[in-house]
């Protein structure tokens, strides 16, 4: 115990020893945040300042706080008992349990998860005689969570905060909502922090006893709270001030999810006489990454300013950030395939390697290559790209229209979305079926036809085979790319989606235009679909290293040795729709962004863009991101198209936005893609996974004639097949 303050450098070792009085810790990426929380807490405990209950400790997350705990036993030498320690919900509800009267609860309430929530919701919304199909209750429950996350009950709700939603009934809707929470005697996720700190405004009596049972507060990530935490934690320290908020403005990424960057910037205005401790020792990244990083994050003006150095001996120097400019998205994934392979060839772990996109659609392409390639990879915080919900339900819309007998395909979307056909017309269907032999798509049009359905349910049925027979003769006439985009329009399904005002929704959509992209490699929709079934069967082995494939957001807190930032384009990253919708603010957030993914690497950050990227059937000519004229040209290493555009950049001032916007260009104006130094010429041996071994007989362009030794003479694009 007696060396606890001795592992600490001297900026953390300032950070464990001002503890009396407000203290803000500026903690830079990799500079020892868990070390200085977790110290502190034990140092307040060992130096007799309070009793392990005397302190709140809040965290984001269990797995924070299950660590935080382990590491105070840890110095201590001993289990940490009696600790307030945890997730924001967690405490609070701990004290609600101990307050509920106060806001019409009894003790033993019961907290409702996401179906219980918006089971209630619509049964109050066709209560009100609602039309749940225009006014989805996942729409309405999002506005309720977000007025809950800004500490709004209804009466606090004023025209500023109001929303236009159900022509402007929404704030009544949330009141019958809160209403019939309290007759089921249960809570929402968001009345947990809503409710403790309604008690902590209306009831002085309660506010004090916190005062005095809590000596200390430490809090994780303060820059990611939102105003109701904000709020909570403001009211338990405006008596003793002793709160210690632990966070980096740098990494604040989460205002979709409620988060203000400003709780932290005003954290001297909120409480006066605050100390404020940079930690700026990285013990993560070269210096040269961290010069990069530091120089991007330069631009942001909304920030209390920082520089990270390295913190190791061994990380002065290092190799420089590569920027590589490739022609298409195309390349792009071949370019970073080729890099992990002779990385992992220099014995680098596949496990120390990264890509890092800023949206989930664009995993697919180097899903597909790392597959060709043989490569194990998972996906992190999410699915792989085909098993997605919203993918998995337009290929079986694609299945259902070249295979009219694939059952399994047609009973997934037959109700999808949500057309009235329930449980009791697909039984009707399945019987039929079996008792005729046929293809439930078969049974349902002969139940159409016998009167077997009636009403509405007959409409709906003989409405979508209407649709199916139209997409079949499209298909023929105007090709796979054409019918699909209009097969997930005319259906309902992007439009469902496109209502839905979930978190997830616009990612969900980017999804579906990158499968339709994705087509547009193949000739006929059959291919694809057999594409995808090979896929689909490449299946992982558990106890392979993998390459990591996530997005920037889920990436926080993660570091490996060799980090892909592929897609740094204006529109991709910057994300377009982040700059339409915050402006200044958005671009911040992206900045703040890609310096988080710059962070996560020790050794090596490849930066990519490509000139081209195929949006349907058209290309799209791309911009590269203003952040790479923001990197610093001495940590910078520039391959490729890249260096061209660095040479001509026009001057330090930023375009407008507009300016930036990506550029359509049709076919005939697409100038020619430039000679490939790994293109496969005529005459090769190469290897397919489904169809074997085989020769390159024609080559054109990025397409090969292969005569294959067994499965005869095929069409494929290059990318699928590898040199024997």
């Amino acid at each position: 115990m007696s060396d606890y303050l001795a592992r600490l450098n001297p900026e953390q070792r300032a950070a464990v020893e001002t503890v009396d009085g407000p203290l803000l810790v500026l903690a830079g990426a990799g500079t020892g945040k868990t070390r200085v929380l977790t110290t502190r807490f034990a140092h307040i405990l060992l130096t007799k300042r309070a009793f392990p209950n005397q302190v709140l400790a809040v965290t984001f997350t269990n797995k924070a706080a299950k660590e935080m705990r382990e590491r105070v036993g840890a110095i201590l030498g001993q289990p940490a008992e009696g600790l307030w320690l945890g997730t924001f919900h967690a405490l609070c509800a701990r004290m609600l349990r101990r307050h509920a009267e106060h806001v019409g609860l009894q003790s033993n309430f019961s907290i409702l998860d996401t179906d219980d929530q918006l089971r209630v919701l619509k049964q109050l919304m066709e209560a009100e005689r609602i039309d749940t199909k225009r006014w989805a209750p996942p729409a309405l429950m999002s506005i309720i969570q977000r007025w809950k996350d800004r500490g709004l009950t209804p009466a606090r709700i004023g025209a500023a905060d109001d929303t236009d939603f159900l022509n402007g009934h929404a704030k009544d809707l949330y009141a019958a909502y809160q209403n019939r929470l309290k007759t089921l005697n249960a809570a929402d996720f968001g009345d947990l922090l809503l409710h403790m700190t309604e008690i902590l405004r209306s009831q002085p009596e309660v506010l004090a006893q916190y005062h005095r049972m809590f000596r200390y507060i430490l809090v994780d990530e303060y820059q990611d709270t939102n105003v109701v935490q904000y709020l909570w934690l403001r009211l338990l320290a405006q008596s003793h001030k002793n709160i210690c908020c632990v966070g980096d403005d740098d990494q604040s990424i989460y205002s979709w999810r409620g988060a203000e960057v400003e709780n932290i910037l005003r954290f001297e205005k909120d409480f006066e006489g605050a100390k404020i401790v940079r930690l700026e020792s990285n013990y993560r990244s070269t210096a040269s990454i961290l010069a990069a990083a530091s120089g991007l994050i330069a631009h942001n003006e909304g920030r209390l300013g920082k520089t990270l150095r390295p913190g190791r001996a061994d990380a002065q120097g290092g190799e420089k950030v590569t920027v590589v400019g490739v022609w298409d998205s195309d390349e792009e994934a071949r370019m970073v395939g080729s890099r992990i392979e002779s990385l992992r060839q220099d014995g680098e772990s596949l496990s120390e390697m990264a890509v890092l996109v800023r949206a989930g659609f664009q995993t697919r392409a180097f899903e597909e290559r790392l597959i060709t390639l043989g490569i194990p990879y998972r996906v992190v915080g999410g699915l792989r790209f085909y098993e997605r919900q919203e993918i998995r339900d337009a290929i079986a819309y694609m299945r259902a229209t070249v295979q009219p007998a694939d059952d399994l395909a047609f009973e997934r979307i037959v109700n999808t979305p949500r057309r009235g056909i329930g449980d009791t017309a697909l039984r009707g269907m399945h019987e039929l079926s079996r008792a005729q032999g046929t293809p439930l798509s078969a049974a349902a049009a002969r139940l159409v036809e016998t009167g077997g359905f009636r009403g509405k349910v007959k409409e709906t049925m003989a409405t979508l085979l209407r649709q199916f027979m139209g997409w079949r003769e499209q298909l023929d006439k105007e090709g796979h790319i054409v019918t699909v985009a209009a097969m997930l329009d005319e259906s309902g399904y992007t439009d469902m989606w496109k209502q839905d005002k979930s978190p997830e929704a616009p990612g969900r959509l980017e999804n579906l235009k990158e499968l339709v992209r994705a087509l547009a490699d193949f000739e006929t929709l059959g291919g694809f679909l057999e594409h995808v079934s090979l896929v689909m069967e490449n299946e992982e082995n558990a106890g392979d290293a993998k390459v990591s494939l996530m997005t920037l957001h889920g990436a926080k807190g993660l570091e490996f040795d060799n980090v892909f930032l592929p897609g740094w384009e204006e529109g991709v990253f910057p994300n377009q729709r982040s700059l339409d919708e915050n402006g200044g603010k958005g671009l911040e957030e992206e900045r703040r962004l890609a310096y988080v993914g710059l962070t996560r690497a020790r050794k090596r950050a490849i930066v990519s863009h490509a000139e081209n990227r195929r949006i349907y059937a058209n290309w799209q000519s791309s911009i590269p991101s203003r952040f790479l004229e923001e990197l610093p040209d001495e940590h910078v290493n520039i391959t490729g198209s890249a260096a061209l555009a660095r040479e001509s950049r026009i001057s330090a001032v930023p375009f407008p936005v507009m300016a930036r916007r990506p550029q359509i260009v049709e076919a005939w104006e697409q100038k020619a893609r430039p000679s490939r130094e790994d293109a496969i010429p005529v005459g090769s041996r190469i290897f397919h996974q489904k169809f074997g071994y085989g020769t390159v007989k024609h080559v054109d362009d990025d397409k090969l004639d292969i005569a294959f030794d067994k499965a005869g003479e095929k069409r494929l694009l290059d990318r699928f097949v590898e040199r024997a």
